[in-house]
């Protein structure tokens, strides 16, 4: 479905004066350094690794030949773009543990690290030489033709031979050729471009993992829970744009209508039930408010989860320190339910913690945007073994709602870790006694290109 996506820009008629062509050219041409020094490399390792194999010092080196496609293939992924805007997933999944052994266990046992070699192999030894080939051919047709002037001119009897097919002997002969290789180019356009789409369908193909019948049920549980999650924040934006623009419109009319009311001095009781009645419409506009920003901010939607976050922080009874790096907006379920989690871990570090200054820092590493909430409480908040948190003896934030004493406390944290794992994400919790309390938060992040 999507490798027919790659041929439509062919059928355009603008595709010759677009910047296409000259994307499908770059696309090709940076195949042959990057072929050449893969093969070069593959060589050496095999080379060395096999002589050297009898000593154990070679099997290293076997080794890196083995793992030598995954960088390539990250390299790959990232050319890709060159011709094609929609981006290629790596398929490789996060080791079981740390260290550099867990990380190769789970490398060796994937079948994308195979693939991949295989890929790479395919790589140097047929793909850039027809690449080269083929941009060669174009490069010495068109440069050929267009050079008959020039070539002309530095000789001394008047001829130059063209394509060392035939001899141009005249200057408007000559010229004749230039052009001809001038129109020549945007014909030879479209082979081009055919062939780096091509290219970018079998690269597509080959380093992307064949989903299987489970995998496709599981992609579309993934895709049906997302769509949920936006029919989620967008009833949550219709809730919240209707108390802003109806319920809360009318409690200020009203607040104004029964101050005009108190201003014409009417008599008690009379009077005292007027300002009584206008202060129960004031407490309800003040409530109604705070009810609108818990259902969706508005500085969430305006400025992004940043300037929420400090929003937040601001209204914190507690000093805190906002620390953000996020580059652009991200998608309204990204950013809605970090907010969340993250505006949860604050009341709960100002209700239970005891502490005097927290701080939230975080920033997008790899794709997934991680958010720490750090205080310097007290300690000991824990999350219960049946995922609702437990506040500790000593307060700590693990409670969302509740006091302390080892009870069992609300469900805020559990909501919010909830939410994160519809997106795929995770939440973690350190605290142990005396402190400091870390609230980490990640969350994959792709673009947000409709924001939706």
């Amino acid at each position: 479905m999507h490798s027919s996506g790659l041929w439509q820009p062919l059928r355009r008629r603008d595709y010759v004066i677009s910047a296409r062509p000259w994307r499908a050219a770059l696309y090709l041409l940076t195949s042959v350094p990057l072929g050449a020094a893969t093969l070069l490399t593959l060589v050496l390792l095999a080379v060395a690794g096999s002589a050297l194999a009898v000593v154990l010092v070679g099997l290293p080196l076997l080794l890196v030949l083995v793992l030598s496609g995954i960088p390539l293939a990250s390299l790959e992924r990232r050319r890709l773009r060159l011709v094609d805007s929609t981006p290629l997933t790596d398929p490789h999944r996060e080791p079981s543990g740390t260290g550099l052994t867990a990380w190769l266990r789970t490398r060796l046992q994937e079948r994308s690290t195979w693939r991949e070699l295989g890929y790479a192999l395919l790589f140097a030894t047929v793909l850039w030489p027809l690449e080269a080939l083929a941009v060669g051919a174009m490069l010495l047709v068109c440069g050929g033709l267009m050079a008959t002037p020039a070539v002309m001119a530095a000789g001394d009897d008047g001829e130059a031979k063209v394509l060392k097919l035939w001899i141009a002997d005249s200057y408007p002969e000559a010229f004749a050729v230039l052009a001809a290789g001038v129109l020549l180019l945007p014909v030879l356009a479209y082979p081009l471009g055919a062939l780096a789409a091509g290219r970018a369908v079998l690269t597509r193909q080959l380093l992307s993992v064949p989903e299987s019948g489970a995998d496709s049920r599981l992609q579309e549980l993934d895709r049906s829970r997302m769509r949920l999650v936006d029919a989620f924040e967008a009833e949550r934006r219709r809730i919240e744009r209707d108390l802003h623009d109806g319920a809360q419109q009318r409690l200020v009319a009203l607040s104004m209508t029964l101050g005009l009311a108190r201003l014409e001095g009417p008599a008690e009781p009379l009077g005292g039930l007027l300002a009584k009645a206008q202060g129960e419409a004031d407490v309800a506009l003040v409530e109604i408010r705070e009810l609108i920003r818990g259902i969706h901010p508005q500085v969430l939607t305006d400025r992004g989860l940043p300037a929420a976050v400090e929003d937040i922080a601001d209204r914190s009874p507690l000093p805190v320190d906002v620390r953000l790096d996020v580059p652009g907006r991200l998608l309204e379920a990204v950013e809605s339910g970090v907010y969340f989690a993250v505006s949860e871990a604050l009341a709960n570090v100002a209700k239970h913690s005891g502490a005097t200054r927290a701080s939230v820092r975080g920033g997008v590493v790899s794709g997934r945007l991680a958010v720490e909430v750090e205080d310097d409480g007290q300690g000991g908040a824990r999350l219960a073994a049946d995922g609702r948190e437990a506040g500790a003896a000593d307060g700590g934030t693990g409670g969302s709602t509740g006091t302390g004493g080892g009870a069992r406390a609300g469900t805020g944290l559990q909501g919010a870790a909830d939410r994160l794992s519809v997106l795929g994400g995770s939440l973690l919790l350190s605290s142990p006694p005396g402190g400091p309390t870390v609230f980490r938060l990640e969350v994959p992040c792709p673009p947000a290109r409709s924001r939706t």
